[in-house]
């Protein structure tokens, strides 16, 4: 990935290598997540339509996610992704404890294209911008655990999510972070969200590789019964 014509240095493509993320989309620099049909809006929280939030020994659950559909990259190639990797598993967590969905949705959508989603997250990274977020905030009332769900891009979160941490206020929280990733991992999300969840308390994070995150449910399924969010 390069910001001219020229070849790109052996700098730049490490740096480009380790910008990835949720969706299957996750080229040595970023990855995506994307929605399906039947999503709720952003700016809304909603409950499964079968069962009751789940309710722990740590109060209601709450999965805010971002999710960014389009090209990724797929094991050093492209791919298009109608619902990208983050949601499938913000997905299978609701399926599995019936927790209540916020979907962020940045008020300027990431484009479709991979670099110039590369390009975008590496300005705002630069900058240390702060993307608005279309809609209202969720209400942290009644919530005693927040998972915050998202790619991992050039080694962080997408920098949508340091928005919504800055506009929330997680006193009496337990914060779990969650990731889809290429090759980073949790990336620095414990450290970066341990310093912007004002009054957090911060628990086990999960990450699952992009690529895998359609056969991804046992290993999901475990982590929420080792953290305690999944009770049996």
């Amino acid at each position: 990935m390069t910001r001219t014509d020229r070849l790109p240095t052996w700098r730049e493509l490490l740096r480009a290598a380790l910008l990835t993320g949720a969706a299957a989309m996750t080229t040595p620099a970023l990855a995506a997540c994307a929605g399906d049909p039947d999503r709720q809006n952003s700016g809304q929280t909603s409950t499964s339509a079968t069962s009751e939030p789940t309710s722990t020994p740590r109060g209601r659950i709450l999965l805010a996610y971002f999710s960014r559909p389009g090209e990724n990259y797929y094991y050093g190639d492209r791919t298009y992704l109608e619902t990208g990797n983050t949601e499938v598993v913000a997905r299978k967590i609701h399926d599995l404890i019936g927790c209540d969905l916020y979907r962020i949705e940045p008020a300027a959508p990431y484009p479709g294209d991979y670099d110039a989603t590369v390009k975008r997250n590496v300005r705002e990274q630069d900058t240390d911008a702060r993307p608005a977020i279309k809609g209202r905030l969720p209400r942290l009332e009644g919530y005693g655990t927040i998972l915050l769900a998202s790619p991992i891009w050039n080694v962080r979160a997408p920098m949508v999510m340091t928005t919504l941490a800055d506009g929330l206020d997680f006193r009496d929280k337990t914060v779990h972070p969650v990731t889809t990733y290429a090759m980073s991992g949790l990336g620095t999300t414990e450290r970066d969200y341990a310093a912007v969840c004002r009054g957090a308390t911060m628990g086990a994070g999960l990450a699952v590789q992009g690529e895998k995150a359609n056969d991804a449910g046992p290993r999901i399924k475990a982590w929420l019964q080792r953290t305690g969010l999944l009770q049996g």
